[in-house]
């Protein structure tokens, strides 16, 4: 079988998208999905970060959906745990990229999210962190960035088409975020508790 007859599916949501006429999946936090298929690739990010790297010659593609644990503040020790979790959201899903065929020298990435939008943990800077480390990673890893959309206080709703690399970007504004906010809070406090056990298979 060719490549393109292979998905990996971290992210079980398939759904077929009637507006665009195309098979879509849906990335819950702490999920990611690659595929050489021409499909599209759905999230909702509140404080999370998206990732959306394609092969720009071949058209593979995935998207991911994660958040860095803790709070770190002042205290540099709990730097490199919650660094790692976000390593291993960006490796997994890049290695997937490669074994699907992509190349390193080809891969562009777009990035999305991390919006202060999680109530009381304003404090903590999540969205800012979630940020910060999603573009040093591209920097470190040499990944050209060609898109981003980051911070702000408004959850957005983001769809990623690898093969043509487009992406569409909705501000969810004046609606009711309880859902999105209570899914984030959910998601961060099984990282901490996840984080504390040292237990890095969070996905």
């Amino acid at each position: 079988m060719k490549h393109a007859d292979y998905a990996e599916v971290v992210a079980p949501n398939l759904y077929y998208d009637k507006k665009f006429e195309i098979d879509a999946v849906k990335i819950m936090p702490g999920e990611y999905y690659v595929t050489a298929r021409d499909m599209a690739m759905v999230t909702v990010l509140g404080s999370c970060v998206a990732a959306c790297i394609r092969d720009r010659t071949s058209g593979i593609g995935g998207m991911n959906h994660f958040m860095l644990p803790g709070n770190v503040g002042d205290d540099v020790s709990i730097l490199s745990p919650s660094m790692r979790y976000g390593t291993y959201a960006m490796e997994i899903m890049i290695n997937q990229l490669f074994k699907m065929g992509a190349k390193r020298s080809n891969l562009e990435a777009k990035v999305f999210g991390a919006g202060n939008v999680l109530n009381g943990l304003t404090i903590s800077n999540v969205g800012e962190r979630n940020a910060d480390f999603v573009l040093d990673y591209l920097r470190t890893e040499n990944i050209a960035l060609t898109g981003q959309d980051l911070l702000d206080i408004h959850p957005r709703k983001v769809y990623f088409f690898p093969r043509t690399a487009r992406v569409l970007v909705k501000k969810l504004r004046g609606i009711h975020n309880d859902t999105i906010l209570e899914r984030d809070k959910q998601y961060l406090s099984r990282l901490n508790v996840a984080e504390v056990q040292g237990d890095v298979e969070l996905f």
